[in-house]
């Protein structure tokens, strides 16, 4: 009897975009309640300034258009998770069932939050574990940040510059699949020599795509001496969340057929977390 070929889940498209201006929810009264509960235990002030002129974007709103863009209709998917880290403008509404409606074949859809930069990461170490079970050939992650935080943070934070959106498609293939590592890492030059380490066992041919605060903790010439030139991208600074996802949906947009394994790896320097992906 032949053997069983691995099937594994792994990305295969991808769309990015920014939006402007702002979401109608973010004027609505509903958004001064929750946020003013949220934060009177702690004793931290409203920023009335946003509350008033209405600033911030809803996520459902931004990701809706974009799943018809990168999911024909003739597709379903059979899980759908959204994962952000700063907060949406509509508290009262789960975005992420908002989006199942909007998606082909109206998937089992929940939000992964909470955890900085390694939500993104998080949402599809649990796709991945859903695949292994058999439910899902084919998964939606969405990722969202917007730039506005309607209280005055108890210490810095960095906020994105602008509203942006990820929408990146799961899908079963022959081969191995996707592999999530996060572990706890609080110095950031040892995460990033972490993440030097495992591009390096890739082999030669593999790409690297870092957040720019990961890349960060490292000269241009460790970069440089590490890998060809070519190998490793870095993405721009202002988009704490979304950045190297956006780095990723360029380059499966431009080289859709590029050969070799590709790392993704991004460091929350707040929490002391570092997350890689590591594509086939």
């Amino acid at each position: 009897m032949p053997a069983t070929r691995a099937r594994g889940l792994r990305v295969t498209r991808a769309i990015a975009a920014g939006f402007d201006g702002r979401s109608e929810a973010s004027l609505h009264p509903d958004l001064r309640t929750f946020v003013g509960d949220l934060v009177r235990p702690y004793g931290l002030p409203l920023r009335e300034d946003l509350l008033s002129e209405g600033a911030g974007h809803d996520y459902g709103q931004m990701a809706e258009g974009l799943l018809g863009k990168v999911l024909p209709a003739d597709e379903p998917a059979d899980l759908l998770i959204l994962a952000f880290s700063s907060p949406d403008v509509r508290p009262g509404a789960p975005a992420a069932l908002q989006l199942s409606r909007h998606c082909p074949g109206q998937p089992t859809a929940f939000a992964v939050c909470d955890q900085g930069s390694a939500a993104a990461f998080t949402a599809l170490r649990i796709a991945a574990a859903h695949h292994r079970t058999g439910g899902c050939r084919r998964a939606v992650i969405v990722l969202a940040e917007q730039s506005a935080l309607h209280y005055e943070a108890p210490e810095p934070v960095e906020l994105p510059e602008e509203h942006r959106a990820v929408v990146l498609v799961c899908e079963e293939g022959a081969g191995e699949g996707m592999r999530v590592h996060q572990q706890a890492q609080a110095d950031g030059a040892q995460a990033l020599r972490s993440v030097l380490a495992d591009h390096r066992e890739l082999g030669r041919g593999a790409g690297l795509l870092l957040a720019a605060d990961l890349a960060g903790a490292a000269s241009p010439a460790d970069l440089d001496s590490h890998a060809t030139p070519e190998a490793v991208e870095t993405a721009r600074p202002g988009q704490p969340f979304t950045g190297v996802w956006t780095l990723l949906a360029d380059r499966l947009a431009q080289r859709p057929q590029a050969g070799g394994p590709l790392l993704v790896a991004d460091h929350d320097r707040r929490l002391g977390r570092l997350s890689t992906l590591s594509l086939p």
